[in-house]
């Protein structure tokens, strides 16, 4: 009975969710949470297209483990570039203010360094270039009315 099983199995057809290749579609992305640590910026690149960088502000979770006295370290802050060449999201992006708690989806991807570069120089170092996708508001930033 268990072969008439396997050989029903094999004659059903087959489905195929995608007619492209897996590889059209594979993707480096990256999810965060966290806060602006300043107003979005507004700049121009040397061709003179305009782009929105900002910053976003993660805390490591969970924190180093407990040293072997007890006491443990604080987790640490990674701060996220992030920029954004789309004109839609940018007019967006330029009424965000620091502080806001946001979730921020972006596309990564790692840059090698220049062969020529000095190594203390940003161009003879290995970058993590981040660029926008997606951003939802999780929490308004504190008003600063006060100040």
């Amino acid at each position: 009975m268990l072969s008439a099983v396997r050989q029903a199995v094999s004659r059903a057809p087959f489905r195929a969710f995608s007619t492209t290749s897996s590889r059209a579609y594979d993707v480096a992305k990256l999810t965060l949470i966290g806060r602006l640590g300043k107003d979005p910026e507004v700049r121009t690149t040397k061709s003179d297209k305009e782009y929105v960088s900002y910053t976003v502000a993660t805390a490591n979770y969970p924190p180093p483990p407990p040293n072997p006295d007890g006491s443990r370290q604080e987790a640490g802050t990674t701060w996220h570039h992030i920029v954004s060449f789309s004109p839609a999201q940018n007019n967006f992006l330029r009424t965000l203010n620091k502080g806001a708690q946001v979730y921020v989806e972006a596309n990564f991807e790692l840059r090698e360094p220049e062969p020529n570069a000095d190594p203390a120089s940003p161009q003879g170092q290995r970058q993590i270039f981040l660029r926008h996708e997606n951003i939802r508001i999780l929490k308004s930033a504190p008003s600063h009315d006060n100040e």
